[in-house]
């Protein structure tokens, strides 16, 4: 059950939101800049419990306004707002509302006592996810304000969305040559292009030419947030993963399997032009190093969703599961690889 909220000094009235079976809901934990407004382990951990909704769900509840003492409270009106926001870190003074639906609760009047109002926004379409990252926020909030002389009294609840659209049904394996004329020439796999959430990438490296000496071998995955538009555009990259996959100079002809299980990273879903306000991508980091320290890369990027399947009250989704087999087939249809060669590159340069 959600706590009042306490107001500032002086407020003579209470807010309180509590939303239809939110304690039966689904529920994630956000990161919050001044800790949760709920219970005191939350508030320490810097984090707030939010109850998660879907795209075309209804949002409903109850208001409860507590007058604080008994000479009674003048108000110019009551309302509940449903509100859509993205935050732009770089641009605090102004948040963009994408979505604002409005209801009524009480005309201008004299509250004695405690009242409790009812509120229901059906269906509502929910065309984005909520997305807290480095420079931008998605947020979706119920907001009560009671309309006063001297200063409104606002409260505001969160909720979290997630989204299930699909990507295309399309099974694209990515194979790619790299390589350095004549001194490194490899080739690398990934059975997919698109991975919900909870899946695992499965690939392979294979040595087509070794004339370096490689020391180790790493995969990480990268996010890479982009906000704003030119000439107001910043990117932030953040490394959610890094592992080593080989340790050691490989020869020629040797092949290292790749497997990494997505569950347990905190991801989010491929985000593309929200709004036209920002963008979240992530890739897949492939890094040699030699035993000079050199460090050579290839970034590919792949498509993040988030899967339906097994989501109470949710149909599952019409995908097959792809298997070992679906990959092998999947890669011997695939167009010959293109293959590119560089000169000697220096640190931190990257394959073509």
């Amino acid at each position: 059950m959600a706590s009042f909220f306490t107001s500032l000094t002086g407020s003579a009235v209470e807010v309180d939101v509590r939303l239809a079976d939110e304690d039966d809901r689904q529920s994630v934990e956000v990161k919050t800049d001044q800790g949760a407004k709920g219970s005191k382990g939350d508030a320490l951990a810097g984090r707030e419990r939010c109850p998660v909704y879907l795209d075309g769900e209804s949002v409903k509840g109850q208001v409860l306004v507590r007058v604080k003492d008994r000479k009674g409270v003048k108000h110019d009106g009551i309302k509940v707002e449903f509100v859509g926001s993205i935050e732009l870190f770089y641009d605090r003074g102004n948040h963009y509302e994408f979505l604002s639906l409005v209801q009524e609760l009480a005309n201008p009047g004299e509250m004695r006592t405690a009242q409790a109002f009812d509120f229901e926004f059906k269906n509502v379409e929910k065309q984005y996810e909520s997305y807290h990252g480095i420079n931008v926020k998605l947020r979706y909030f119920i907001r009560v304000t009671v309309s006063r002389r001297m200063a409104d009294v606002v409260r505001e609840k969160e909720i979290w969305v997630h989204s299930y659209r699909m990507p295309p049904d399309i099974v694209n394996s990515i194979k790619m040559e790299v390589g350095i004329e004549d001194c490194l020439h490899i080739e690398f796999e990934y059975n997919k292009a698109k991975y919900h959430l909870k899946d695992v990438i499965i690939g392979k490296i294979y040595f087509l030419l070794v004339r370096i000496k490689i020391k180790h071998m790493e995969l990480s995955i990268i996010r890479r947030e982009t906000t704003g538009a030119a000439p107001n555009q910043y990117n932030e990259s953040e490394t959610i993963t890094k592992f080593e996959i080989m340790d050691g100079a490989p020869v020629r002809g040797e092949t290292i399997p790749i497997r990494l299980f997505l569950g347990g990273f905190e991801l989010t879903p491929t985000f593309r032009d929200v709004n036209k306000k920002f963008s979240t991508r992530y890739y897949l980091n492939l890094v040699l190093i030699d035993e000079e320290n050199r460090r050579y890369f290839k970034q590919q990027e792949i498509t993040l969703y988030r899967n339906r399947e097994g989501i109470e009250g949710l149909p599952p989704a019409a995908r097959p599961a792809q298997s070992h087999a679906d990959f092998a087939q999947a890669a011997a249809a695939s167009p010959s690889a293109s293959q590119a060669a560089l000169p000697p590159p220096p640190p931190q340069q990257p394959f073509e």
